[in-house]
């Protein structure tokens, strides 16, 4: 090992531990913070942000700069980049995250036992949340808002593309925890950027209670590969569109386009379509005019109704484009399409667009993903469009949480046993 890097694992046995530690300590006073001044934090936060915009803007021109010299793509820059208005919207964020019911303390079910033991479940913090994230600072206010709200501790660790802004935001939400009288270290930051500062942050047990990714697949498979902590997925988003031969077709274009184009740099997007040959040669037409500045690769089927459109492989069907490129399948039978989406699809959110009961009931019962959608666009798979008002990830795994990640997903539950002097036999 050179003495540069002995160096960096030297700085990160003595920080990041400290700084878990910290973190830890104040998640225990959160925890039994009240629902008022966990609002109250939540405000006083909101409103420094606004306070602060001028300042986070600076910061993130420096972030934006250092990428757009580095040739990031447009893409990458958009989602890195912070203006007035974002940071408005950040600030309102948490305002309506302070709105939402407090989830900690909620008696989830309760049973008296024949002996007179009276037992319920409760709905208590998870502790000490990490996220690790890339890029998108506004994951900073996010994220240490939903994690406060639920009573955890928020425990953050953002990209070197973000670094000034996230610093920037994260003074701003530490001081208004304080305001509010809550430790300044119910949000921490590690500010070091470093990959090993990454894995040792993935490797933090003891400390992280529940680590969350927010990230592309590069940060998933490194989570995968290193973590030792309990961890959520927000995984990939090879999302479908299946057009069942009964299908409205211009529901189904409108739902398409929508759930293509709308914003297609997000998980939620779908990223493949599958028609049943018996409406294809009527559909496909409508949904490639429709689909303009969207790239078309489709199997043979495709193919043979759109010449022009070019070849889908296994990697084009399994691919998460975010981006306006889609892949198209002809299935004969509605069993065809359902076996297209098992073998191909990332578990996120499948929709069907049919007429037909019976084959709504198959597709909701047989495709096995977080969201299933009947009759409605892939992207309405999101915490607020859900009513949970915010998310801080989309599990796309089955334990402990799937699906939009609110606020009780940031929860566990405690079983707590009252009885009157009752012993064991």
């Amino acid at each position: 090992m050179s003495s540069r890097r002995r160096a960096v694992a030297f700085h990160l046995v003595t920080a990041l531990p400290e700084l878990g530690r910290r973190a830890k300590m104040a998640g225990r006073v959160v925890a039994c913070a009240s629902g008022a001044v966990k609002d109250a934090a939540l405000e006083a936060a909101a409103d420094l942000l606004v306070q602060s915009a001028a300042e986070i803007v600076e910061a993130n021109a420096e972030d934006v700069a250092r990428a757009e010299a580095t040739g990031t793509s447009a893409t990458v820059v958009d989602r890195l980049r912070l203006d007035a208005s974002r940071v408005e919207a950040m600030a309102g964020g948490l305002r309506q995250v302070a709105t939402l019911p407090d989830p900690v303390g909620e008696v989830v079910d309760g049973w008296v036992r024949p002996n007179g033991l009276r037992i319920s479940r409760v709905r208590v913090p998870l502790g000490v949340v990490g996220v690790i994230y890339e890029n998108r600072p506004n994951v900073t206010s996010d994220a240490a808002g939903l994690c406060l709200k639920a009573g955890n501790a928020a425990f953050l660790r953002g990209s070197s593309a973000a670094i000034s802004s996230n610093r920037t935001i994260a003074r701003a939400l530490r001081e208004g925890v304080a305001k509010a009288g809550l430790p300044t270290d119910a949000v921490v930051l590690v500010e070091d950027t470093s990959r090993e500062s990454a894995v040792a942050f993935m490797r933090l047990r003891g400390v992280i209670d529940c680590l969350v990714p927010r990230g592309g697949h590069s940060l998933i498979q490194a989570v995968l590969d290193n973590a030792t902590v309990p961890y959520v997925i927000d995984g990939d988003g090879n999302c479908h569109v299946y057009v069942d031969q009964s299908a409205d077709l211009d529901m189904a274009l409108a739902i398409v386009v929508n759930a293509k184009t709308q914003r297609p740099s997000v998980c939620n997007a779908a990223e493949s379509l599958v028609v049943h040959e018996a409406v294809a040669e009527r559909f496909l037409p409508l949904v490639a005019d429709a689909l303009e500045g969207v790239e078309l690769l489709g199997d043979q089927g495709t193919r043979a109704i759109l010449p022009d459109v070019a070849p889908a492989d296994d990697e084009a069907f399994a691919a998460e484009f975010l981006d306006l490129r889609m892949s198209v399948a002809v299935t004969p039978t509605l069993d065809d399409a359902i076996d297209h989406v098992r073998r191909y699809g990332s578990g996120h959110t499948e929709a069907i667009v049919t007429s037909d009961l019976a084959a709504a009931r198959r597709f909701v019962n047989e495709v096995d993903a977080a969201a299933v959608v009947v009759n409605a666009s892939t992207r309405f798979t999101d915490g607020e469009q859900f009513g949970f008002g915010a998310e801080i990830g989309i599990s796309t795994q089955k334990l402990h949480a799937r699906g939009p990640m609110g606020l009780r997903e940031l929860t566990t539950v405690k079983y707590v046993v009252e009885g009157d002097g009752h012993i064991r036999a």
